[in-house]
This record gives structure tokens, sequence and C-alpha cells, in this order.
């Protein structure tokens, strides 16, 4: 039996304290593994974290760091698996779901860690866990092998967490704040329905970041359909230093390569700091998890 779940929203902000979410989680686990016994036996919940995956190991030992964190923030025993849409042989998301069941896990939390609900990716994964009859886009993937229950999280959108750590990585670039316009670069989407998620939750995001950082404007822009040039030429134009924010999980291709490729013959601040790492990452999964499990049934 397969289940979704829509995350309720809010959680702790950036001001909540690690200590304060995890003892809240051993409380919920407590809580949790007095339920009940089915049918089948005793419930037993596991985490699935599962990202889009690199060729570039350091990439991919960013994202283990932060998900060895939040093994570290949650209650011990509870199972943790880090997984990749592709490229990370051995840890693809099949493997992630066989060493979870292995364990015994019935109920799996399955966080996407994705920067956006317009990726086409988060789309693919959840028909392929069976959390939709039907993907909205035509995929190659097909359905896992699987037969715990699947509780599915969201992917990063706009989440206040993830407008702090914007700001952490793009402040030391700010000189003048009320004289600079921030612009959040993101992947993007060129399918339709895909691309207007991405523009909501970015655009959403920007305003979160004008919020906390004082600057004179927050806008973004997008690889796909390509606006990076245009937007920053246009505020340019009326007077402001533009500074770049790449919205991508950890620094690689496209923080390196194409988003300068982009800005070739403006001027521009950019340090190509991607969101990992940053410790906050992790509280925003831990997060997402104690809103999933308060909201179990069994």
């Amino acid at each position: 039996m397969k289940e979704s779940l829509d995350m309720l929203q809010g959680g702790s902000g950036a001001s909540g304290q690690d200590h304060g979410l995890r003892q809240g989680l051993v409380s919920e686990e407590a809580e949790f593994t007095r339920e009940p016994l089915s049918a089948d036996g005793p419930r037993r919940p596991g985490v699935l974290v599962i990202s889009h995956g690199s060729p570039d190991g350091h990439w991919v030992k960013l994202v283990d760091e932060a998900i060895a964190a939040v093994k570290a923030g949650l209650p011990g025993g509870l199972p943790v698996e880090a997984s990749f849409l592709e490229i990370v042989d051995g840890r693809l998301i099949q493997d992630g779901i066989d060493r979870l069941e292995l364990e015994g896990v019935t109920d799996m939390i399955v966080i996407p860690l994705f920067m956006s609900s317009g990726s086409t990716h988060v789309d693919e994964i959840a028909y392929a866990l069976g959390v939709k009859d039907t993907p909205e886009k035509e995929t190659d993937l097909e359905h896992f092998r699987l037969s715990a229950r699947v509780f599915f999280g969201e992917p990063v959108d706009d989440h206040p967490l993830v407008a702090q750590m914007i700001w952490d990585k793009v402040k030391p670039l700010s000189r003048e704040p009320e004289r600079e316009a921030l612009l959040l670069v993101g992947h993007g989407s060129r399918h339709d329905g895909f691309r207007q998620r991405w523009e909501q939750g970015i655009s959403s995001l920007a305003t979160r970041v004008k919020v906390i950082s004082g600057l004179a404007e927050t806008d973004f822009a997008l690889l796909n359909p390509d606006s990076v040039h245009k937007k920053v030429s246009y505020w340019q134009e009326r007077g402001y230093e533009v500074a770049i924010a790449p919205l991508f999980l950890s620094a690689g291709y496209f923080t390196k390569k194409e988003i300068p490729s982009r800005l070739e013959g403006l001027t521009y601040r950019y340090s190509g700091e991607a969101l990992l790492p940053h410790p906050l990452l992790p509280h925003w999964m831990l997060d997402q998890i104690l809103h999933i499990m308060r909201s179990m049934k069994l």
C-alpha cells in the first residue's frame, strides 16, 4: 500500500534551534512506536532522501555530508538512506529502497532533494514510487520494486530556511545593499505547467530574500527558457549593481560553466556558491521528516 502526503506548511523558520527539533523528533518517534500493531505486524519508519546525482565526487560528498547530519539529528535506529536518480552506481533509488526494506522499513518517508516542484524529475519519481497514477510528462522511469508505504515530501521551492541559506551565501558580495539587485538563477523547465511551478517558487523565494537582506531589488532568471542575460541587462540599465545567486543544490557543471556562459559581456558579482554546504539544509530536511512523522496514519 502506497500513500502520498501533502506536506504541512510552516516549519521552524531560520531561527529554530536544532536541539529543540531533535527533541521533538525523539518524542515523535516514541509516540510512533507505541502505535498498535497492524495485521501484518509492527510498522517501522525509515527515510529515503533522493537527489539527482553527479559524476563529480565532491557534489556527491556534499550531499552525503548533509544527509549524515540529518541522520545524526534523528532518533537512534531510524534508518536513513541517500539515493540518486542517476549516475551514482550502487546508490540509485532502487538500491536505497532495497536497503531500507532489508532493515524492515514498512513506512518510507521520501524527501525529494530537488530545487523545485517544477522539476520533471520530482514528477517522474513520484510516479515511479506509486504516489501518482500517471506522470504529467512522459518518462522512461519504471515503477520501483517496493512493498513499503510511501510518504512523499516536497522539494525546496520557497522555504524560509532556503531564503536564509541564499542570503548567507551572497552576503559577502554585498557592499551597498540600497544600490544592489540580486538575481536568483535556477534550472527552470521548457515544459508547460512545470515552467510555471518553477517561476512561482523561485519568484516567492526571491521575495523572501529581499525581506531578510535589505537589498534594493531581488528577481529571478531561468536557464530554461533562458532569461539570464536579459534580466541582468534589465537591472543594470536601471543603475543597479547585480549579484547572481545560483539556485542549485551543490556546485557543479551548471554553477561553474553554464551560468557564467550566459553572462558573457556583462558586469556582475558571482561567487558560484550553491546551497551546500550549509547547516540549515539538514535542518530543512529534519523539519520535513518531523511533519511527516506527526502526520502518519497507521
